[in-house]
């Protein structure tokens, strides 16, 4: 079955197609310069006789048409379909070779019939046709006229010679026609996977990017509406007999509603934490403890760090003070220990509640529980250690490297 054309919809691809067919128009050149060269030598000749060459050269008329209607789009297939080839040089041969017996200047079209062999045979029946065009018209020419042993010999010496280079030229450029197409297969598969790692590196990209968002609205905005309805219940509950503790959760629940505010904003704009804008990471922690009736202790020598591990830090935070809320039960006390060292930055937070199995929990049902903040601490280069017991409350401890202090001069 012919194989259907191939569509070039790629540019490269028309540069492609457009390249091979001007290539081509060298190829109806070649034809055309020897077709028409032997086409001289046998009307030029001095024998045989006026008849014999003008049969001879009618036998050549046909190659045009044949060539041109048959021969040549057959040629442009990629590949060519060897069937109909094999039909195409059957015939063009049916004219040549007795064309060629008949006057041995005929024998001068072989160098545009041996190409086209190769250019569409497999190798073997390409290495016989040749020989057939090479060797049959010395034979049949010997044979029909008688010549002279000397003439024989000579003509015989230059076909076999023909022969052999077209076999040795042949043979090579069929190597080179097969080391190109691997080439090509082997550069259209690397161009098909780097198109995959590309397409797959935008996906990771995507997913990395959805994993970091619902980590920042898990321990921010989630985090921040979960406060707002745990206040909205202590309000209900403190309006009828304490008044002015019902007023203070509600000033808790009006900056906490303008913090989860400003936190949206910040994510919007992909800035950094609200709680550290403008202000360092032991007054957002303080801020922070403050709103969860926490304490908070700062031990070493406080110093300016990037905002990379300051951010985590105050993330892991929110997050272990929000399980502490939910999970602790009440009353719990609770406590935050903020620690500089020369090349590490240590949070703790922990509370003498219920505690929990720690190998017992999973990522919770949202996903974003302790395990998002192990996610968070592991990709800031850091370590997060959760020790609790059932009754024996619990301690979230992140330590994360931070460059050493400058040395003064």
């Amino acid at each position: 079955m012919e194989e259907p054309a191939r569509r070039v919809t790629d540019p490269d691809d028309v540069v492609g197609a457009y390249t091979w067919a001007r290539s081509f128009r060298i190829w109806d050149t070649y034809f055309a310069l020897i077709w028409l060269a032997t086409l001289v030598f046998v009307l030029g000749t001095a024998n045989p006789g006026w008849p014999v060459r003008l049969a001879a050269a009618a036998l050549l008329v046909p190659l045009i048409p044949l060539f041109v209607w048959v021969g040549r789009p057959i040629l442009r297939g990629d590949p060519p379909e060897e069937r109909q080839a094999l039909g195409y040089l059957v015939a063009a041969m049916a004219l040549f070779l007795p064309s060629a017996i008949l006057v041995g200047e005929t024998r001068l079209m072989t160098f545009a019939l041996v190409p086209q062999c190769f250019m569409s045979l497999r190798i073997r029946r390409a290495l016989t046709a040749v020989a057939v065009i090479n060797l049959a018209p010395v034979a049949g020419w010997a044979l029909l006229w008688w010549p002279s042993d000397q003439d024989v010999f000579f003509n015989g010496l230059f076909a076999v010679v023909t022969l052999v280079f077209s076999v040795a030229l042949g043979t090579w450029v069929i190597r080179i026609i097969e080391q190109s197409q691997e080439r090509a297969e082997l550069i259209a598969e690397l161009d098909a996977s780097r198109h995959e790692v590309s397409r797959l590196s935008a996906a990771h990209g995507a997913l990395a990017e959805r994993e970091r968002m619902a980590r920042e609205i898990h321990d921010t905005l989630a985090q921040g509406f979960t406060s707002l309805l745990m206040l909205v219940q202590a309000v209900e509950a403190e309006l009828d007999h304490d008044v002015s503790q019902a007023r203070r959760h509600l000033a808790l629940m009006d900056e906490t509603a303008r913090l989860n505010l400003a936190e949206a904003r910040a994510l919007v704009a992909g800035g950094g934490p609200a709680d550290l804008a403008g202000a360092s990471l032991p007054d957002a922690l303080r801020r922070l403890a403050a709103r969860h009736e926490a304490t908070l202790e700062v031990t070493g020598p406080l110093r300016p760090l990037p905002a990379g591990p300051e951010v985590v830090a105050l993330r892991a935070c929110q997050e272990a003070l929000a399980n502490t809320r939910k999970h602790a039960g009440s009353p719990t006390s609770v406590g935050i220990t903020l620690g500089y060292t020369d090349d590490t930055l240590t949070v703790s937070v922990r509370d003498d509640g219920c505690g929990f199995d720690p190998s017992a929990v999973g990522t919770g049902a949202d996903g974003y529980g302790l395990a998002g903040l192990r996610a968070r601490v592991v990709e800031a280069g850091g370590t997060a250690q959760v020790r609790s017991a059932p009754g024996a409350g619990t301690t979230v401890t992140v330590r994360l490297p931070v460059p050493p202090p400058r040395s003064s001069p």
